[in-house]
């Protein structure tokens, strides 16, 4: 399931990132599949190390790895980090 997700640049904005690109819609792109790439090498990282601690086998593509790994999102650590400080 593909998720789709909605960028609202103001004028100024759009004229700022036009300066520094050849396409704001090609940037913003680039830019977010970037960080997914990035997550996705330190989730499977994590996992694969996590698994060979625990001397399970590791299988699968990166991204059956990342759907199967026990993961909390970046909202769920703030919210446990939030309660732990409470």
């Amino acid at each position: 399931m593909s998720k789709k997700y909605t960028v609202t640049l103001s004028d100024v904005e759009n004229k700022a990132l036009g300066f520094v690109a050849l396409s704001q819609q090609d940037w913003i792109d680039n830019a977010v599949h970037e960080r997914c790439r990035i997550a996705i090498e330190e989730i499977v990282n994590a996992e694969v190390q996590r698994k060979l601690a625990a001397g399970e086998t590791i299988s699968g593509s990166k991204e059956d790895i990342v759907m199967a790994a026990p993961i909390e999102s970046a909202a769920e650590r703030q919210a446990a980090s939030q309660a732990n400080n409470a």
